[in-house]
């Protein structure tokens, strides 16, 4: 993820950002369900990774098997596949039967989709993405389209009918990255409501240098959270510590659903990174679940 990247961290100020002030008023209308079980999903961007085996994945395992072994070390996964090329049947089926019941994908809308004009509307791209995925069936996560840096709150109106249009059909969260976005509080504002009628959620990007992104937003029940570390600097622990305050915080006050994508350079140490949040994220009293490294010697050290 080269998203807000930069060569240095020693100067962000990663501290969290107050709560956008609408929270407290969303959760609180759905504190009825606080006994409800809370969930938290952590995974990371893909399993085709070789350079786990050994250490998440077992030695001397098979491509074809990986995410076999993805799914018993992770109950989540940022499905990036899906921004390329929608599957077929025999593919989602293969899918489902290499993963625990636990397991949810969460699917990133095709960049056919996302990255036309009118985020096809006028094609039949969104009907043929929604049925596919629904063939997930219980496997299904939380779908999220992720809008090219150029997509502006000019178009607001464009986003809310495409939010009417997949929102009904499936769990959808929405990932912005142009500025103009948390400039106009008009705009943010009108677009938090139609999520909000829709039960879509705001996709909170947590990465260095692009702090406007981290909006922490709320717009229903459930949220997603895309966490850019800086090669298991120091920081991206303390910044994990800090979420797992934050994610009390709204647990106590009605959340109940979080999907949490550690990401890493390349993907190679966001298992590492994992494990940090699950084991933090303890005391929290969720469902949850989080990588045991076959080879512990091959973990990094925390500090």
């Amino acid at each position: 993820m080269q998203f807000g990247k930069i060569e240095s961290v020693e100067h962000i100020d990663f501290a969290l950002p107050a709560d956008w002030l609408g929270n407290t008023t969303l959760l609180s209308q759905h504190v009825a369900n606080k006994s409800l079980s809370k969930q938290l999903y952590i995974g990371c961007t893909g399993w085709s990774m070789k350079e786990w085996v050994g250490s998440i994945y077992p030695k001397g395992a098979k491509a074809k098997d990986y995410l076999e072994h993805y799914g018993k070390q992770f109950n989540t996964i940022e499905l990036n596949a899906t921004h390329y090329k929608i599957p077929d049947e025999k593919t989602i089926q293969q899918w489902i039967a290499d993963t625990p019941n636990d397991f949810k994908f969460c699917p990133k809308v095709p960049q056919t989709i996302s990255h036309s004009k009118d985020l096809g509307l006028s094609s039949h791209t969104i009907a043929i993405f929604c049925d596919m995925m629904l063939m997930l069936e219980k496997r299904l996560g939380c779908a999220f389209i992720q809008l090219p840096p150029y997509f502006g709150a000019d178009r607001l109106l464009i986003l809310q009918q495409f939010i009417e249009r997949v929102a009904v059909r499936l769990p959808l969260a929405i990932e912005l990255r142009h500025e103009s976005w948390f400039q106009n509080s008009t705009a943010f504002h009108a677009l938090l409501d139609t999520c909000a009628a829709y039960r879509a959620s705001m996709v909170i990007t947590d990465v260095a240098g692009r702090r406007d992104v981290l909006h922490m937003a709320l717009s229903s029940t459930t949220t997603m959270i895309r966490f850019v570390g800086n090669g298991l600097h120091p920081t991206d622990y303390q910044r994990i510590e800090a979420w797992v305050k934050r994610l009390a915080q709204w647990y106590e006050a009605g959340l109940e659903t979080v999907y949490f994508f550690p990401h890493e350079p390349d993907n190679l140490l966001a298992p590492q990174l994992a494990d940090f949040l699950f084991k933090q994220a303890a005391p929290l009293k969720v469902t949850t679940r989080g990588p045991r490294f076959i080879d512990t010697s091959r973990q990094i050290e925390l500090f």
